[in-house]
């Protein structure tokens, strides 16, 4: 028995180092983490259970027959963080350059689906070089076979995608799936075709950190939510990031220990300017509210005109959809209603409320937002919000203008509780603009129209320019003084904490896409 448990633990020790020592030092040069540091530094010490060390790939075309590597390219198994199970899987660029081929994506199915079965999130450490051409069509389908589960997997359990490295081609498709992807800055990139197909098909010259890298895919397309600096921030990031969320969609976020106090936050009351046409931070609104140092933003980078995050309120996790007056007013356009769309339903199909700051002046004019489908992408929001079940509030700050006020998450699209600052602004649209419709022949007119302009403005704006006509509709539950909204927030989600709305029977909406 002792000559066996000792060719057990040589081939241990040859499954853990990988493609050797010399392919580890090479990572290490590039300011790599290997991948069994990434999951020693990302689960709890000594959490980690690994599956599938031993497996070996099956292929003997191109001279694979002579490079046999224990574990093929991919360490996968189980473990816990902050003691709550999660399932992972990192790929091992050592090993003939973490390509993925029929071994290599039959273990990461095998986790997905022992995630699937026990209601706990994935997470993937991704750094590969792609499909392992030498296999052909069954790395394909290997690829295909993790997409599947992706989407089954979508809105079960919560799916988070580290890019820690290089992912080109079908590679990419499968963190897209995925709830929310983090990047390396400098030392990961993203795209469907690299630099030199790209020179060869349209003659553009560009480099892998320009056509995918970190700074362009949070700026730019928006595929990655998060940027960090170093491999270790990703890691530790993607440890909060799994705080506010749950286990799977049957559960609830964990809440932390609260102990009430006074919930009065006078500050509130001094954010909004005099002059409504000037702009300021909506971050200073959230922060005011929700719990100290709780709220962690989601896509900070991408169209800054709405901010989305996580925060905790008394403790428990919710989520934030806010306009941002301080970039373009705060308006609605294709990227912040696809950016809150998005966002939207991941809250819903995990359990955790919605919480919405409203300070928008309509949505984007233009013929770039027009033929870029701002009506398709618009209705994205407005399909999500329509369609969550979890408990919606929302607290208009300033204007809630036309269409848009419809939109983010207005009482006649279902939300349960809508306050209103003193400050609230509810019309079909500004003062200025209403006075010169429908006002425009008394306007014209006149011996002095800038004068009868701005009358005809203050006339329009004290009828409308205010919270009150919607209050007495009831369409804002209550008009409330900045400095109470967060006892009002904390009063109002613990009543709706056993909330109960169901959709109609169907197999699925439609949504706009």
């Amino acid at each position: 028995m002792q000559d066996k448990i000792k060719d057990l633990e040589a081939k241990i020790e040859e499954a853990q180092l990988g493609g050797g020592q010399k392919r580890i030092d090479a990572q290490h040069a590039k300011g790599k983490l290997t991948a069994r540091e990434r999951i020693h530094f990302l689960l709890d010490e000594g959490s980690f259970e690994e599956t599938g060390m031993l497996v070996k790939h099956r292929s003997n075309f191109f001279g694979l027959d002579k490079q046999h590597f224990l574990g093929d390219g991919v360490v996968t198994g189980y473990g816990t963080i902050d003691g709550r199970l999660v399932y992972v899987f990192a790929q091992d660029f050592t090993v003939l350059g973490g390509s993925l081929a029929e071994a290599h994506a039959e273990k990461i199915c095998k986790v997905m689906d022992l995630a699937m079965k026990n209601g706990a999130p994935v997470i993937g450490l991704n750094d590969s070089g792609g499909a392992r051409i030498q296999e052909g069509v069954v790395s394909l389908g290997g690829y295909a076979d993790i997409f599947y589960r992706n989407t089954r997997a979508s809105g079960v359990i919560p799916q988070l995608s580290a890019i820690m490295g290089p992912c080109a081609g079908g590679a990419v498709y499968s963190p897209a799936l995925t709830d929310f992807i983090g990047m390396v800055e400098n030392t990961s990139y993203m795209f469907v075709t690299g630099p030199n197909v790209v020179k060869t098909v349209t003659h553009e010259e560009v480099t892998s950190e320009e056509l995918g890298g970190a700074s362009a895919h949070s700026t730019k397309s928006g595929v990655t939510h998060f940027t960090y600096g170093n491999e270790m921030t990703l890691i530790k990031g993607f440890r909060k990031l799994l705080s506010y969320m749950p286990q799977n969609c049957e559960e609830e976020a964990p809440a932390l220990a609260y102990e009430p106090g006074d919930e009065v936050r006078p500050t509130l009351n001094e954010i909004i300017p005099e002059n409504p046409n000037q702009p300021y931070d909506i971050r200073e609104v959230i922060n005011g509210t929700t719990d100290e140092g709780s709220f962690l933003e989601v896509h900070k980078d991408f169209a800054p005109n709405i901010v989305v995050g996580f925060a905790r309120l008394a403790g428990r996790s919710i989520g934030i959809v806010a306009n941002q007056p301080a970039y373009l007013a705060g308006v609605l356009d294709n990227n912040s209603s696809t950016k809150g769309a998005r966002f939207v339903r991941f809250c819903d199909s995990f359990n955790i409320p919605l919480l919405v700051f409203e300070d928008v002046p309509g949505f984007l004019p233009g013929t770039d937002q027009e033929w870029n489908a701002i009506i398709s992408n618009g209705a994205k929001l407005l399909y999500a919000f329509s369609e969550a079940t979890v408990p919606r509030i929302t607290v208009i700050t300033r204007k809630a203008y036309g269409g848009a006020y419809d939109v983010m998450n207005s009482k006649h699209i279902g939300a349960d509780l809508n306050y209103a600052w003193p400050s609230a602004e509810i019309a079909v649209m500004g003062a200025k603009g209403a006075a010169e419709i429908i006002f425009r022949k008394e306007i014209k007119a006149a011996e002095d129209p800038e004068a009868k302009l701005k009358e005809k403005e203050e006339e329009y704006a004290s009828i409308f320019a205010n919270p009150y006509r919607a209050a007495a509709r009831g369409y804002v539950d209550q008009v409330i003084r900045p400095d109470e909204t967060r006892q009002k927030l904390i009063k109002a989600f613990k009543m709706l904490e056993n909330k109960v709305d169901k959709l109609p029977q169907k197999k699925h909406g439609n949504i706009p896409l």
